[in-house]
């Protein structure tokens, strides 16, 4: 492969570390050339570890965006610095994958949907979730029909005892919330996704901040600093679209409860049902009987792209945006899809707010 996506990296902390890019490193057709963060010694580290040769290193994205041999960037900052850097790569000439969520709320997200409007350029968001075996084979089935009519769903983000207690997780005024914006957004994400479902009409949401000053916690990652946990431990909501349809979304941090999942979906139709509770299932009848169908996903599965770096999520993601750029292909998560999870995670915050059901037109 002679052609590979030079990128820059505006952000070199634990997502960048922990998912991209290793993932950007299995990529044949990519390239890490600059890497920028407010902390020099992260981007030096970055450098050290995945750059190029005569890769550059930036505390100013600023200045890392003026380097036209760049093609893309990957922007893994806190959310409030999703999307003034994403708007500035996009004017300044480049593609864009951004870390999930897309925006703090659903005005900077139309901010960055007319910045690729106007730029032609490409723009995706985080949302690995929907390259896992499970969710690419429960999304295949949708898509052949098999559900029928989707009318409910519930999008699960439940954690018993796990606060991230690192970076600024549990800081509201620079993430914009908590485990709903965080892992809710996945869940929700993924049974949108399912569902081919992007219309609102109105929801009701409710959160909660039952634990935020416990001390002695239990907390996987160690006790959080009560003072500095100013985002909700868990958020609850209710969504009805536009067709009828229906969605519990459930997200927490820390509830004590003995089963949590994350990152899950459950979907509903008239003709069959699928969850993730225990694996894939699908639930269906057949001959006048009910039955649960587990599906074998541990054979061998083909890679979307000839050639690509790795069959893990990040991997399969990385690969759809490098692809994208060099060959035209078709990018797996839309920024238009992006922005309508990021429109109902603001109407349950707004319906907590007011105590009132949030309506979206």
């Amino acid at each position: 492969m002679d052609k590979k996506v030079r990128l820059g990296i505006i952000g070199c902390g634990g997502i960048a570390n922990n998912k991209h890019m290793p993932a950007e490193k299995r990529n044949p057709a990519s390239e890490m050339v600059a890497f920028c963060d407010i902390i020099e010694e992260r981007a030096l580290k970055a450098r050290e570890e995945y750059g190029t040769p005569d890769c550059a290193v930036y505390t100013d994205y600023r200045e890392l965006l003026k380097d036209k041999s760049i093609d893309a960037v990957l922007v893994l900052t806190p959310n409030n610095a999703h999307c003034h850097i994403t708007v500035d790569a996009l004017d300044a000439g480049k593609h864009v994958l951004c870390e999930k969520p897309m925006a703090m709320n659903y005005a900077e997200a139309k901010k960055m949907l007319e910045a690729r409007d106007r730029s032609g350029k490409i723009l995706t968001i985080g949302y690995q979730n929907r390259f896992r075996p499970d969710a690419l084979y429960m999304k295949r089935l949708a898509d052949e029909g098999t559900f029928g009519d989707v009318y409910y769903a519930e999008a699960i983000a439940i954690r018993r005892r796990a606060v991230p207690t690192w970076g600024v997780f549990i800081d509201k005024e620079k993430q914009g919330g908590g485990p709903l914006i965080d892992i809710g957004t996945h869940a929700l994400d993924l049974t949108l996704f399912m569902m081919n479902n992007y219309e609102p009409a109105y929801c009701v949401g409710k959160t909660f901040h039952k634990l935020n000053a416990q001390r002695e916690t239990g907390n996987a990652w160690g006790d959080w600093d009560v003072e500095k946990f100013t985002a909700e431990d868990s958020a609850f909501g209710f969504v009805v679209m536009k067709n009828g349809a229906v969605i519990y979304l459930k997200s927490s941090w820390a509830l004590n409860m003995a089963d949590p999942k994350e990152a899950i979906t459950t979907i509903c139709g008239d003709k069959a049902g699928a969850d993730m509770l225990d694996g894939l299932r699908v639930n269906t009848v057949m001959a006048g009987k009910q039955v649960m169908i587990k599906p074998d996903l541990n054979g061998g599965s083909v890679a979307f792209f000839e050639g690509a770096g790795g069959g893990n999520p990040e991997d399969l993601e990385s690969t759809t945006f490098t692809n994208a750029i060099l060959h035209g292909g078709k990018l797996y998560v839309t920024a238009d899809q992006a922005a309508v999870v990021t429109r109902i995670l603001e109407g349950i915050y707004k319906s907590e707010e007011t105590g009132k059901p949030y309506y979206f037109d």
